[in-house]
């Protein structure tokens, strides 16, 4: 009985914690907003203690914040966290796609060419969710470099860029240059060109990069 109960508290902590990050990840809770414990709890029919730690775990990760006089609010996006998540994120991302592409087989070429055709349709005017087209075509080229902890650390990024892309800094046309490098280094990666596939990889993180912290500047019109 002791050990289910043990089982039955890490859950609500783990789906607290889950629960509140993806709300800041898809800009429900933006850059500045007040998330009060006991107001959460009674919105998640859970006691303050599992929303206190998930609060606390945030914080770790730079999602949140304490303020004085105001609490725990979410995390304002600097210039100097996009630099700093896309210059790991450029390392890491290029080590993937080289490694995809060494360990490219045949069932992975199919699983690239569907891919491929995916976003070739979405380009040629396709209606989709671009922006979790984007994350499903990561995921695609970190799970074909077939390294549990890169992936792990990859994806751990990702939540990041979320973050970013939901902060309303969303530059005209970057959605679909950047649609436009991910053909690019699919076609690389499935192909076997294993040094295309790293310096493409490495420009479409340095293209995003510079469009995030343009829009943070402002020296570019921003859309929503």
């Amino acid at each position: 009985m002791k050990g289910w109960f043990e089982e039955e508290i890490i859950s609500i902590r783990e789906r607290a914690y889950l629960h509140l990050k993806n709300m800041i990840l898809e800009g429900d809770y933006k850059a500045g907003d007040r998330l009060v414990e006991r107001e959460l709890a009674e919105k998640m029919k859970i006691s303050r203690t599992p929303i206190r730690e998930a609060l606390f775990r945030l914080e770790s990760q730079g999602f949140v914040k304490t303020v004085p006089r105001k609490g725990v609010v979410v995390s304002k996006i600097s210039t100097e966290d996009v630099i700093e998540v896309f210059t790991i994120l450029s390392s890491l991302e290029v080590l993937a796609a080289k490694l995809a592409a060494q360990k490219m087989d045949d069932q992975m070429k199919k699983e690239f060419d569907k891919w491929i055709e995916k976003i070739e349709s979405v380009l040629n005017g396709e209606k989709t969710d671009i922006s979790q087209l984007h994350v499903e075509i990561s995921h695609v080229l970190y799970k074909a470099a077939k390294s549990p902890k890169l992936y792990e650390m990859l994806t751990d990024l990702m939540d990041y860029i979320r973050a970013f892309a939901n902060t309303g800094h969303k530059l005209e046309g970057r959605m679909e240059e950047s649609m436009k490098e991910h053909l690019d280094v699919l076609k690389a990666v499935r192909n076997q060109e294993v040094e295309m596939a790293e310096y493409l990889t490495k420009i479409h993180i340095e293209n995003s990069k510079k469009a995030y912290v343009d829009a943070i500047k402002g020296n570019k019109q921003q859309v929503n």
